[in-house]
Parts: structure tokens; C-alpha cells; sequence
């Protein structure tokens, strides 16, 4: 960086002025500005993206709604089996979303791929993970069901969000990297770059987000393990539910960790955050499908 410059003032006095600081996300890193966002930088373009936001909003209260007649129809928490846990999340996911936006926060360009992928998942509960309304098994009857899965699905959707990010960040990073390089990138790539903020931007966006929500992951397994100490008797008794748990904690201390060293920044940091979500989703699907376990009654 640059020496800091001094300055002279009136009897003699010289002082130092503080240097011009420029943050970036990585080592290297391009300063290249934002784009103009999802509406292109035009009326037309930012009147569909205000549409598009007022349905989201309806579609989220339609399907809010549906996880509150779950809840009224079972008389407890709409979260005890795989297809409440997925429509609860997308619910999460896109609430969250929402309040981003309300924060006045620049995230409108994470709109599409969020709806597209929340649709998915709703799909996939509707038509293979759907189980009828029943009640629980004894061991699932505590006030934990309330406080232990409700912050297993904000996590989740937080940390999906983050991906989400990650992702585009990839995207966006080598589309600057073929621009600086003198490459032509196509016509709809660039149309869909252009638009999004610069790489550093969503590098940040993701490590924000990640790290804002890691405690709370934390907090969620231990509540976990005081609940497994209520019904089963143990604390941790290496569950594959508790294990994957545990590694995805793991993942994302290791990518949190990376993402504060100098040599772990930029592509190499979001390689291990998108693995460290992959683990969450194992955690989700795998474990639960694949994997018999202590956490198996729910079904799915």
C-alpha cells in the first residue's frame, strides 16, 4: 500500500493523513463495480423486477399459509417429518430473502435462481417426500421439536442463500477473468453478468451471510445434544444425524477459517463453502433416506 502522505500545517507541525483504504474480498481481486442489478439499469426493467418481487411476496404468504393449516391440522410444530421440514425451509428461504429486501439490502439479483430452486423443492416434497398429518412418537414430544429443528431450518435456508451466492460468485469471477484476459464472452452471458455485482461483491455476500449464521448452527446442535439427553439419555451417542451434524459444522469452521487467511480466499474459499453446504445437504436427504438411525421415526 501506499506510504501515507504528510502534510504540513500552520507553526511547523507535520501530521500524518490516513492513506485511501481499498477493501477486497481476495488477494488480487479486480476492481470492477457492481452492476446495474436485475432490472438492467432500465424503467422497464425495474418495473418487472418490482413485479416479480410483489408475486414472490403473494407466493410466500400462500405458502406460509400452508405451513400454519399444517400446523392446525396436527396440533403441534409443522416440522416433525421431511416434507414439513422442506416446505417449512422454502418458506424460511424466501422469507428471508424477502427481509433482505426490506433491509434496503442489493439482493434482488439472488430473486430467480432463489424462486427456481425453492420450486424444485417444493416438487420434490409435493409428489415424493409428502407423508399424510399424524402425531408424534413419544421421544419427539418436547418443547426441543419447537426450538432445536426451527433453527436447523433457518440455518438451512441462510446457508442456502449463501451458496446461492457462492455460486454466482464462480460465474461472475470467471466472466471478469475471460474479460481481463481479452476474451469475448456471449451475448446472453454477458446480459446475465452484466447484471449481477462484481465478483468481490458476491465473495463478501457469502462470507457475510455464512458467518452471521454459524453460531446459530452451533447453537442447533447443541440444543440437539441437550434434547438427545432428554429422551435418549446421552448427549451424543454418534448418531449418523449427530455425526453429519457435527461435519458440516466442521465444513463450515474450516471455510470461515479459510476465508480469514490469505491464501484461502476467492475460488479456493468458495470451493469449501459449496462443500461445506453439500454436507448439509447429505445431512438433509442422504442421511435421511439412505442412513437408519435414531433419527429415522420421522420418516420422510
Amino acid at each position: 500500500s501506499a506510504a501515507p502522505a504528510v502534510k504540513a500545517q500552520a507553526g511547523g507541525t507535520a501530521v500524518l493523513e490516513r492513506p485511501e483504504v481499498v477493501t477486497r474480498s481476495a488477494a488480487g481481486t479486480r476492481d470492477v463495480p457492481d452492476g446495474p442489478g436485475a432490472a438492467g439499469g432500465t424503467f422497464k426493467g425495474d418495473l418487472y423486477g418490482r413485479i416479480a418481487v410483489s408475486l414472490t411476496v403473494v407466493a410466500f404468504l400462500v405458502e406460509a399459509g400452508g405451513v400454519i393449516t399444517r400446523a392446525l391440522s396436527v396440533q403441534r410444530a409443522p416440522w416433525a417429518n421431511m416434507y414439513e421440514f422442506s416446505i417449512t425451509f422454502s418458506t424460511v428461504a424466501v422469507g428471508s430473502y424477502l427481509v433482505l429486501l426490506a433491509l434496503k439490502k442489493n439482493v434482488r439479483w439472488i430473486g430467480l435462481p432463489l424462486v427456481t430452486t425453492v420450486l424444485l423443492d417444493l416438487g420434490i416434497a409435493v409428489t415424493t417426500l409428502y407423508t399424510d398429518s399424524d402425531q408424534l412418537v413419544p421421544a419427539l414430544h418436547s418443547y426441543w421439536l419447537w426450538i432445536h429443528v426451527s433453527t436447523a431450518i433457518l440455518c438451512g435456508a441462510v446457508f442456502y442463500l449463501g451458496a446461492v451466492g457462492t455460486i454466482l460468485y464462480l460465474f461472475r469471477d470467471s466472466y471478469e477473468n475471460k474479460l481481463a484476459s481479452g476474451g469475448t464472452p456471449g451475448k446472453f452471458a454477458s446480459s446475465v453478468m452484466e447484471r449481477l455485482p462484481s465478483a468481490a461483491s458476491l465473495d463478501k455476500f457469502s462470507y457475510r451471510i455464512n458467518a452471521a449464521v454459524f453460531p446459530l448452527w452451533t447453537f442447533t446442535i447443541i440444543a440437539g445434544a441437550i434434547w438427545a439427553g432428554d429422551a435418549w439419555g446421552r448427549y451424543w451417542g454418534w448418531d449418523p444425524k449427530e455425526v453429519w451434524s457435527f461435519i458440516t459444522w466442521v465444513a463450515y469452521a474450516a471455510y470461515l477459517h479459510a476465508r480469514a487467511t490469505a491464501g484461502w480466499k476467492g475460488r479456493k474459499a468458495a470451493y469449501l463453502a459449496l462443500l461445506a453446504f453439500a454436507c448439509w445437504l447429505f445431512n438433509y436427504y442422504g442421511v435421511n433416506i439412505f442412513v437408519s438411525g435414531l433419527h429415522s421415526y420421522a420418516g420422510v
